[in-house]
């Protein structure tokens, strides 16, 4: 019986960094450090998951670096640039009463507190002052992701979203 692992793309290596072997990293992570707290990666090679392990990670100017074990000098660097970064879903930290992953939110139905179906979060967004729903029904609908204020419920188990919301709002 095979197992089956969900991995979650934390990000990307970009390119080799100086000649001993350090990749340039994009992390889609919040905050983006947070890609380097994982020891083990997983690399997506020639359409293979590869487990890699991280030796170092810091940043470095407004980007990461990271080195990686096996890889020495910038030609085993230059073999890894475009390979997502993965990490098994198990790996993810537990989270407190009332936090959710973005992946948690995705493919949830939203209703207003009537019970009018707005659709389903196709996907989340920054803005830079909070988070925000993007819901494909009818028509694309962007919420605030702000619990108490517009986002009222949460429900993981129902997969389902109750906004304070108007229906005819645009």
């Amino acid at each position: 019986m095979t197992m089956v692992v969900e991995r979650i793309v934390l990000g990307k290596v970009l390119a080799p960094f100086g000649l001993q072997g350090w990749v340039k990293v994009h992390s889609e992570s919040r905050p983006m450090t947070d890609i380097g707290r994982y020891r083990v990666w997983q690399l997506k090679l020639k359409g293979a998951w590869v487990d890699v392990r991280v030796k170092s990670f810091k940043t470095q100017g407004k980007g990461l670096i990271a080195k990686l074990e096996g890889v020495n000098d910038c030609n085993q660097a230059e073999a890894l640039a475009g390979a997502e970064i993965a990490v098994a879903s198990s790996q993810l930290p537990a989270l407190a009463q009332g936090e959710f992953y973005w992946r948690d939110l995705i493919g949830m139905q939203v209703l207003t507190t009537e019970g009018v179906a707005l659709g389903t979060v196709d996907h989340l967004m920054e803005t830079g002052a909070n988070d925000v729903l993007v819901i494909q029904g009818e028509r694309e609908r962007l919420v605030p992701f702000i619990m108490d204020q517009f986002v009222l419920a949460v429900d993981l188990v129902e997969r389902r979203i109750t906004v304070d919301w108007d229906p005819d709002f645009d």
